[in-house]
């Protein structure tokens, strides 16, 4: 007996904390922790009603507050760009005014290929349609449906758009480089070009009307075999398109020069 108790003496306190410990987890597994987040809000509630902060209730009203600020800047930036583009469109001839058509569609794998528009047939879009926005030309409608169109983005590594060097009349080919830059190849081997020579669309074009603007002469690779290349930086802001406008195709095509181009 008195062997007994003297081992109680010694073990006794281990023993009892291992029980804490095994019940402590126990209710923990059983409740899911509930229990301990009951004591610690009954333990920290008090002390919140004595230190000065902000109710849960002003919480939510803040937040509320910052979700009409942010739809409001979001309304006041599209009104700023309808605008925009109204007073654009208003100084066409009625004829030939664009119909207006937002992006609503573009995926993160074919970001610089192609972007889907709110618009189709219904609105008077068809294939072979010309896409342009603030800066200039943006692609070509190659897909339409009722309410939706698809747009062939100039920064495709399969577009090919003829322009010319509006200070010298160089002539050449841009193609889509998948970035806010384009390769224009030339037809000549020197062409007389410069860096920051603006290029638009050629007559050569038979996809696109002539002098719709392009982009500008960043660099030049001269020494490019069989012909000499240059970088242009695109005028659209095809990384982050928005509106656009959507004009007729041209009408007046010689269909021989059509195949061929």
């Amino acid at each position: 007996m008195f062997t007994l108790r003297r081992w109680w003496e010694h073990k006794g306190l281990q023993i009892g904390l291992l029980a804490l410990v095994v019940g402590s987890a126990w209710t923990l597994r059983q409740t899911q922790g509930t229990l301990v987040m009951e004591i610690y809000q009954g333990i920290t509630r008090p002390l919140q009603t004595l230190q000065p902060g902000i109710s849960p209730e002003e919480r939510i009203r803040d937040a509320r507050l910052l979700e009409l600020q942010t739809r409001i800047v979001d309304l006041e930036s599209q009104n700023q760009k309808l605008q925009g583009l109204v007073g654009y469109i208003g100084k066409e001839p009625l004829s030939a005014r664009p119909i207006v058509a937002r992006v609503v569609g573009r995926s993160a794998d074919h970001w610089w290929q192609q972007v889907t528009l709110n618009s189709g047939t219904n609105a008077g879009i068809e294939e072979g349609s010309i896409v342009k926005a603030d800066g200039g030309l943006v692609g070509l409608v190659e897909s339409v449906t009722p309410n939706t169109s698809r747009v062939l983005l100039v920064s495709d590594l399969k577009s090919q758009v003829g322009v010319t060097i509006s200070r010298t009349a160089a002539k050449g080919i841009v193609r889509g480089d998948s970035s806010v830059e384009g390769v224009l190849e030339f037809y000549e081997k020197v062409p007389n070009v410069k860096v920051g020579d603006l290029v638009s669309t050629s007559t050569y074009s038979q996809k696109f009307p002539a002098g719709l603007p392009v982009g500008r002469i960043k660099s030049l690779d001269l020494k490019k075999l069989p012909a000499s290349v240059a970088k242009v930086e695109l005028f659209p802001p095809i990384r982050y398109l928005d509106w656009v406008t959507v004009y007729p195709k041209p009408e007046n095509l010689d269909p021989e020069k059509q195949k061929s181009d």
